[in-house]
């Protein structure tokens, strides 16, 4: 059951690095956790550390950026994280909202930039800061919801 407070993961999935972020306790802050690197194939590594992370952070609900195109076809990676999203919710037990991340990549690169961090040193983190992002939107948008 979804509560008001409590962590939320957010989820940047892509096919060399998934970016991770978590939440406060409050489910106020969404805050950068790791960026997990694969190879593209093989997704049982992927949800098993995911699985991993949802129980370790002791989440209640996860926010997985959706990929989506601006001219409305199906981006490459849809079905991908749509079967990744329904495996997650039901090996966890734990809620899969799927959100729109349409440029939220861009978003992190000016992010990283308006804070200094050379173009050379944002790839490992480029993505942890997207889930942020995505996280962030989502935790703002819920708190509106419910005043």
């Amino acid at each position: 059951m979804l509560t008001q407070t409590g962590k939320w993961m957010g989820v940047d999935f892509g096919l060399a690095r998934i970016g991770v972020a978590v939440s406060d306790p409050l489910g106020i802050l969404a805050n950068g956790l790791e960026t997990i690197r694969w190879n593209g194939r093989d997704a049982d590594s992927i949800k098993e550390r995911l699985v991993y992370l949802v129980k370790q952070q002791n989440v209640q609900g996860i926010v997985m950026g959706y990929p989506s195109r601006t001219d409305g076809k199906q981006a490459s990676l849809t079905g991908m994280v749509r079967d990744l999203a329904a495996e997650l919710e039901q090996v966890t037990g734990v809620p899969v909202l799927l959100r729109d991340e349409r440029f939220t990549t861009v978003m992190a690169r000016r992010k990283l930039q308006e804070s200094g961090v050379k173009a050379k040193r944002q790839k490992p983190v480029i993505d942890q800061v997207a889930a942020e992002i995505i996280l962030q939107e989502y935790l703002e948008s819920r708190r509106k919801a419910l005043q």
